[in-house]
């Protein structure tokens, strides 16, 4: 299906679905988890260093032109999961496999890092209140809000499936387009209500924490196929960048603008976030594969670190804890230079841990 046509090239075309493995999302994948790991690293920096000094900038340079990897994380979910036959046909089989591969990693990790991170590396006081407030807020630590949010998403891929399979291309189209701005504009309302003095904030919990990405899963399976021209590329290259720099100095320069904080927020659901998120996926699908077939190995590690992402996910912050328990620069959080060592140890055994546990029978449940 061609939309448009310049110079005898279609601007925006749809490929034809491929049974074949998407290195590209592959691709994606891993750059996303390794923006996932830059986020929480040099956001420490940005939450302990002095607002407005040079390493403050820098950390937060990092961490926000990241912004994007949770929103494209899902998409990369929704592109894999709403278009695959499992789920279309046999919402049993699904169900039973993905609960095999997300259950015990929820309940494992929550507690690894309530009792391993919390209690035993920083000696956390936990009254059985607060353990229920962790629990039922899915806030248990910095990252595992995500894996509530993939279980809800999971829970009606089938059924999300089953509708989308019908009425063509344009249906997921619409469908992701118009959920994700709706969230969008709800979650201005918290923003623009507080212009006039008046609270509306949205709170989720373990339930209700997939609600806000329904859009961007929709979307990504709308948009997997979809192949923009080399001109096309460009611009979003052009959006990609500018974006991430208003971004970055938006953040920077918060309540500065009440309006603009208001309506143009630095979150996940935030306008300039979800534009730049999709833009960041459209690109990379739409890169044309090389002229030739990619040499066996390579294919074969991408597919690995690809694979290690989650257990990436799930181990890297156990890793980033005791760095800062080992080393007072890191710890303090007051200087760049050392968040950046901090980031190489903790992606590379992230990834070696991960990588290693494929191996280990039972380990590599939890991965």
């Amino acid at each position: 299906m061609r939309l448009a046509q310049g110079h005898g090239q279609a601007l925006v075309r749809w490929a034809e679905p491929v049974a074949e493995r998407r290195h590209a999302l592959d691709i994606l994948r891993i750059v996303s988890i390794c923006g996932v790991v830059a986020i929480h690293v040099f956001g420490h920096v940005v939450g302990q260093a002095p607002d407005g000094g040079r390493s403050w900038w820098l950390a937060a340079g990092v961490d926000i032109a990241f912004i994007w990897v949770v929103p494209v994380f899902v998409m990369i979910s929704g592109a894999l999961i709403l278009g695959s036959r499992q789920a279309l046909e046999d919402p049993r089989a699904f169900y039973f496999k993905r609960a095999a591969r997300l259950l015990p990693a929820l309940i494992v990790w929550n507690l690894v890092y309530l009792i391993g991170v919390r209690v035993l590396l920083r000696h956390e006081q936990l009254t059985p209140g607060r353990i229920v407030q962790l629990l039922v807020d899915g806030s248990v630590f910095t990252q595992l809000y995500f894996l509530w949010l993939i279980l809800g998403l999971y829970a009606v891929a089938p059924m999300l499936a089953a509708f989308l399979s019908r009425g063509g291309r344009m249906r997921p189209v619409i469908t992701g387009s118009v959920i994700l701005g709706v969230t969008v504009l709800a979650y201005m309302v918290p923003g623009v209500a507080g212009l006039f003095g008046v609270a509306r904030p949205i709170a989720l919990n373990i339930l209700t924490q997939w609600l806000p990405y329904v859009g961007y899963f929709v979307l990504g399976y709308a948009l997997r196929d979809l192949r923009v021209s080399r001109g096309l590329r460009v611009a979003l290259a052009a959006v990609i960048v500018v974006l991430a720099a208003f971004s970055i100095w938006h953040f920077g320069h918060k309540g500065q603008s009440r309006i603009l904080d208001a309506v143009v927020s630095v979150s996940y659901l935030g306008i300039g976030v979800a534009i730049l998120s999709v833009a960041v996926f459209v690109f990379t699908v739409s890169v044309p594969p090389p002229g030739k077939p990619w040499p066996a190995r390579l294919t074969r590690s991408i597919s690995a670190l690809s694979q290690a992402s989650f257990g990436v996910f799930l181990v890297h912050l156990v890793i980033f804890e005791v760095l800062k328990r080992l080393s007072p620069a890191i710890a303090s959080g007051t200087a760049f230079a050392p968040a950046v060592g901090a980031f190489a140890v903790t992606l590379v055994l992230s990834f070696g841990v991960s990588l290693l546990a494929a191996w280990i029978p039972y380990l590599r449940a939890i991965f």
